[in-house]
């Protein structure tokens, strides 16, 4: 896939979260040689499982409207952690719990981390997770 268009369709699952007011939007771009089977993660939290839902559905929605659908979608149901399949891309939307349970930024942190700004031109969301709230205090 030429790199522009991937990195286009990124910014627009990445608008959709932002959107959708998701906390704690992270993208890591995934090196081939690291054993990644894509090139991007875009993840991000929800305060509440239908905030969760609302989120994947924006993504798939936003997506959906630019040709592009997920090849797969796990966890909607749950609405812990909702895995988004677009093969050069996956979204993960998360629970604040499941977030940190799972720690996929700890588990890829070779990977190179991206600001949402440098996809999407938007700055980042200035909303704090809770757990994050709690441990500067």
């Amino acid at each position: 896939m030429k790199k522009n268009l991937l990195k286009q369709q990124v910014s627009e699952a990445i608008a959709a979260c932002h959107d959708k007011k998701a906390e704690a939007i992270t993208i890591l771009e995934l090196e081939k040689g690291s054993g990644a089977f894509t090139d991007y993660f875009v993840m991000c939290s929800g305060t509440n499982p239908r905030q969760v839902q609302a989120i994947s559905d924006e993504v798939e929605l936003r997506l959906k409207n630019t040709g592009l659908r997920p090849t797969h979608v796990e966890g909607y149901r749950q609405a812990e952690w909702v895995l988004l399949d677009y093969v050069d891309f996956v979204v993960h939307v998360f629970s604040e719990k499941s977030r940190r349970f799972y720690d996929l930024e700890r588990l890829w942190k070779s990977a190179k981390r991206l600001e949402p700004s440098e996809l999407t031109g938007r700055t980042r969301s200035k909303r704090v997770s809770r757990g994050a709230a709690r441990k500067r205090a």
